[in-house]
């Protein structure tokens, strides 16, 4: 099977809701991610075989081939294709994997994988709240799931719920862990470890290029004082990711590509892994992906020297570190990759990415 190769990665810095990225049309947000990967690799915009774009709400701004429109709003040309996929919070992560599996089959050469989202604009459950306001339809959780599963719907913020209190987290651990989250994301912000991923956007009063979302003055009492969203829970906003603004990309790349197109390569895509388990708890699926991508590569948990766990809410992270006893200071957060600035003056052998669905 033929290899696959990442060339090049860039992300816009985050924005909160109705923040600084607020301005912002998705399709053009998407647009830029798209010719900062065209300018930083020097590929030739016409050679690019097929663009695949990640978005959980296609609705209003993200309707009506998203993908197609980002382009559209780039400066590749009117040949190069595209397509929107939904994988929910893993949809961009899917999209890295289409692009390397096309690469690995032979039929494509050369694929930008991307992601957007803009939660300022397509506000979060928009896709559905707008059809049942209006009296259209049951929703998508059909009578025969719920009798399934014996709920009325799928929650992540109830599953979140769950795995705090089957691994034994108190809100405080939770808060702490949140706390050294903004800590390391402000540490390596500060160091400049960011910069050269980041695609500078132009706004209001100038250019935006730090993440919005990264409290720098947090505190364990800030955190804490935040109010739950359950009573009697431990889940909070603050130890909970941000709604946000953004969009990222890379460029993946067969081996040919890179001999042809002069291209020096970043990485090696070295294994794909889906799973999937009980909707209802959800949140605990990285687990068991991560027993599933290891014994197919044939590794173990201690031949990566990163690892990227979808942190949407503290307890996930948490609990996969005890259920895969990984090593803490490994562990990079997806708010920031918040390792990344400690590693940049060695090699890194490999980097594990998880990210959860119901």
């Amino acid at each position: 099977m033929a290899e696959a190769y990442i060339v090049e990665a860039v992300r816009t810095a985050g924005g909160r809701r109705n923040g600084k990225l607020s301005g912002w049309h998705p399709a053009n947000l998407a647009a830029e991610a798209l010719n900062a990967i065209v300018d930083r690799s020097g590929i030739d915009p016409a050679a690019v075989d097929d663009v695949i774009m990640g978005c959980v709400t296609q609705a209003g701004e993200q309707a009506f081939a998203f993908g197609r429109n980002a382009v559209l709003a780039s400066k590749l040309p009117g040949s190069v294709s595209a397509v929107t996929i939904d994988r929910q919070c893993g949809s961009s992560q899917q999209a890295v994997q289409f692009a390397a599996q096309a690469v690995m089959s032979g039929t494509q050469d050369i694929v930008i994988a991307a992601g957007a989202e803009s939660m300022s604009r397509v506000p979060m459950f928009s896709n559905t709240s707008l059809h049942q306001k209006e009296g259209l339809g049951m929703g998508p959780i059909s009578d025969r799931i719920r009798k399934r599963f014996g709920v009325e719907s799928f929650s992540q913020f109830e599953g979140a719920e769950m795995m705090a209190k089957k691994y034994g987290f108190t809100r405080l651990s939770l808060d702490q862990f949140a706390l050294e989250s903004h800590r390391r994301a402000a540490e390596a912000t500060k160091s400049g470890a960011f910069k050269n991923e980041i695609v500078p956007l132009t706004i209001e009063g100038g250019e935006h290029t730090v993440d919005e979302g990264i409290r720098f003055d947090a505190s364990l009492e800030t955190i804490g004082s935040v109010k739950l969203l359950k009573e009697a829970g431990v889940i909070s906003a603050a130890n909970a990711s941000q709604i946000c603004d953004g969009a990222s990309a890379v460029l993946v790349v067969s081996e040919q590509a890179l001999k042809n197109h002069n291209l020096k390569p970043s990485a090696r895509i070295v294994g794909l892994t889906v799973t999937a388990g009980d909707p209802v708890i959800m949140l605990e699926e990285p687990i068991n992906a991560t027993r599933r991508a290891l014994a197919k590569a044939g590794m173990k948990i201690g031949d990566i020297d990163l690892y990227e766990v979808n942190e949407a809410f503290a307890s996930v992270p948490l609990a996969w570190l005890q259920a895969i006893e990984a090593d803490p200071s490994s562990l990079t957060s997806t708010a920031a990759r918040l390792r990344w600035d400690t590693h940049s003056e060695r090699r890194v052998r490999s980097f594990f990415q998880l990210w959860f669905m119901r």
